[in-house]
């Protein structure tokens, strides 16, 4: 595991659901493609962020992250 999820999406190991979706839905609103046009930089985060919530949001997902 190369990535730390809780690190991308700005979250304690501790966060609820509720501050998971909220911290998915400010950071894709800033690093979104639409918003930064033409910035490789931007739309590498905004893919790792996606990943992230993916994982993250998805409870048993999430176990097995946490497990690792």
């Amino acid at each position: 595991m190369s990535e730390n999820y809780y690190k991308i999406l700005e979250l304690n190991k501790s966060a609820s659901e509720k501050e998971i979706k909220s911290a998915y839905r400010r950071l894709a609103r800033k690093y979104h493609p639409d918003v930064n046009p033409g910035d490789p930089t931007a739309e590498e985060k905004f893919k790792k962020i996606n990943q992230a919530y993916q994982v993250l949001s998805d409870p048993s997902h999430r176990d097995k992250y946490d497990q690792f």
